[in-house]
């Protein structure tokens, strides 16, 4: 059955996995009703949709599909994108944080930026604050950026980072493993940050509060063996608590554009 098809039904990545016969588990009655939805649709209107919409699609047994997403333990079996899908050939450099990120998240992106290579890639979450930073830094240095989505293309959130997605789909990529209808869904924001993990050659964090979701993108690169990079901060600031921490348990400690560059020209 084709993964567009599945897509469209809900099927998860592990629930595809359990289809493949790659994943321990049962076929459930709820995955039953997924594959019974799915035979009754048809790949060549749904792709025509996506078509309409300026949407392309790439699965996981496309040449096009980056391997060192593949290699996860839960890849998504299918990404929907708008912009050049190209830059997932690219080297990435996962950047998150705070949703109140301070001026210090800005000005230590200012300054690290310009000292990165301009081939790599930035990535991040399209979220308010360290996010959306991210981005605009990265454009604003000629730097390749990828938004991760936790929802579908039609929907957005949070509408303040709208004219920056926009920005990023006519120069850079944004890209989401849901159908394009898919709403907001809490477990969605944590299943995201697997993708950001996994398609990134290293995650750095800014600032972050201790129960940051930031910090479970930072455990997620960690058990995928990707490098984790954290900002130092004001023992006082609670938006440094969670870096200052990390760096006490062996993340490495970012000072200049070079710390995270000797990793990156292995």
């Amino acid at each position: 059955m084709d993964s567009i098809c599945l897509s469209y039904a809900g099927v998860t990545a592990l629930e595809h996995k359990v289809i493949r016969g790659e994943a321990v588990g049962r076929m459930t009655e709820g995955l039953k009703q997924k594959l019974h939805q799915a035979e009754k649709m048809q790949k060549g209107a749904l792709t025509e949709g996506l078509m309409e919409e300026g949407i392309g699609y790439m699965t996981i047994e496309d040449a096009e599909y980056p391997p060192i997403l593949r290699e996860i333990h839960d890849p998504p079996y299918i990404l929907y994108y708008r912009g050049d899908e190209t830059l997932l050939k690219r080297k990435m450099l996962g950047i998150v944080g705070s949703r109140k990120a301070t001026h210090y998240t800005k000005r230590t992106l200012q300054a690290i930026m310009p000292q990165l290579d301009s081939q790599i890639g930035i990535l991040s979450g399209l979220a308010y604050g360290a996010d959306e930073l991210a981005h605009l830094k990265a454009m604003e240095n000629n730097m390749a950026t990828i938004g991760v989505l936790a929802f579908g293309h039609r929907t957005h959130y949070p509408s303040s980072t709208r004219k920056t997605r926009l920005k990023m789909e006519r120069e850079g990529l944004v890209i989401s493993e849901y159908p394009p209808g898919t709403g907001i869904a809490k477990w969605r924001f944590v299943a995201r940050n697997r993708i950001i993990a996994g398609l990134s050659t290293g995650v750095f964090v800014t600032e972050a509060e201790e129960s940051s979701g930031s910090l479970i993108t930072l455990d997620m690169a960690l058990s995928e063996n990707r490098h984790v990079y954290c900002l130092p901060g004001n023992i006082h600031a609670p938006q440094s608590k969670g870096p200052n921490l990390r760096i006490q348990e062996g993340a490495k400690m970012v000072l200049c554009g070079a710390d995270i560059m000797e990793d990156f020209r292995e």
